[in-house]
């Protein structure tokens, strides 16, 4: 079975001219190197491809393939995520993880928290601010916490995201604005426990693998679980497997929201807890980063004693589910 593998390589847009944090969501070819490596492993064929305009050559001119590894993350729009599934979508080519009408949805993370919130799971109050104008407008209580309403990796979240009084709100809610070119999602800040459930699977079949509790060490930026803490989270986080009865609510949460959303294959799923211990979902992540040791879901796998090769087999078992004649020779091969 031929898999391509398309993805956003950090070093291609460093090329380019793309700074730092504009390549932060972004993949390492460290990265790339682990999935391919454990594509081959389960026995597939693979063929890296790359970026959005890597791709659509390749499929003017006839590629095609049985399915594709999609971990692109896009470079701009709300819905950039779903960009290359909606090209695979119109060539009928199956590809990994969830579908174009969720990837623009969970990009927008106040439009996702609305359905979330109608799924009943607990989420934090919040505001979607566009301009400086509706700054005055909101009506939520401090402590507040502001962040760009369709970035991931911590991008724009920093010390100053939680907001304690008006003129702060007004001073962040402005810079970020500005800065990002977006809305801005302001929410009531939970001020307890930090979590990141991983989940392997869809539908009725989707599993939680593990709750991790984020822990910040002394040397992290206090309170936040930012862009700096995650890029240098070897120093400056410490994940533990959390399975007291805070954590299997925050479980039980992320995976009705998973489901109520319809993600797919894998991710992992956000949440802090209140006062009150009571976790609230804070965002979804349908493409979770798949570093090996890097990235939160591995890690998450890896205190649940399940190894790298085994998480990108349960991904591919679960995508290949959705072709009917899928071939899973490769599977029953490395079992064996």
């Amino acid at each position: 079975m031929r898999v391509a593998i398309a993805y956003d390589l950090r070093d291609d847009y460093r090329a380019m001219g793309y700074g730092e944090e504009d390549v932060a969501e972004f993949d390492s070819i460290e990265t790339i190197d682990a999935i391919d490596s454990a594509l081959l492993e389960l026995g597939f064929e693979t063929d890296r491809i790359g970026h959005l305009g890597a791709l659509i050559p390749r499929l003017l001119d006839g590629s095609r393939w049985d399915i594709v590894f999609n971990v692109t993350e896009g470079l701009y729009g709300i819905a950039r995520e779903a960009q290359v599934p909606a090209i695979l979508d119109a060539y009928r080519i199956p590809y990994t993880f969830s579908d174009t009408s969720v990837l623009a949805l969970t990009m927008h993370k106040a439009l996702c928290k609305r359905v979330v919130r109608d799924l009943g799971v607990p989420t934090p109050d919040f505001a979607s601010i566009s301009s400086p104008r509706e700054i005055d407008s909101i009506d939520l209580p401090f402590p507040l916490f502001a962040k760009p309403l369709a970035e991931g990796t911590g991008k724009g979240v920093c010390a100053a995201s939680v907001i304690a009084d008006r003129d702060a709100l007004r001073d962040v809610v402005t810079m970020l604005l500005a800065r990002y070119r977006q809305p801005v999602l302001v929410e009531t800040y939970l001020p307890g426990r930090e979590f990141t459930a991983g989940i392997v699977g869809t539908g009725e079949n989707a599993r939680v693998i593990g709750v991790a509790e984020i822990i910040l060490n002394d040397n992290a930026e206090a309170a936040v679980y930012s862009l700096s803490n995650k890029e240098l989270c070897e120093e400056r986080v410490s994940y533990r497997l959390a399975e007291d009865p805070e954590a299997r609510m925050a479980a039980e949460f992320a995976l009705s929201a998973w489901r109520g959303l319809e993600c797919r294959d894998a991710g992992r799923i956000d949440l802090r807890s209140g006062a009150d211990g009571v976790p609230g979902f804070m965002e979804v992540n349908p493409l979770a980063g798949l570093h090996p040791t890097h990235s939160d879901l591995p890690i998450i796998a890896t205190l649940a004693g399940i190894n790298y090769i085994e998480l990108i087999r349960s991904i591919m078992d679960s995508a290949l589910a959705r072709i009917p004649d899928a071939d899973r020779s490769h599977f029953r091969r490395t079992r064996a």
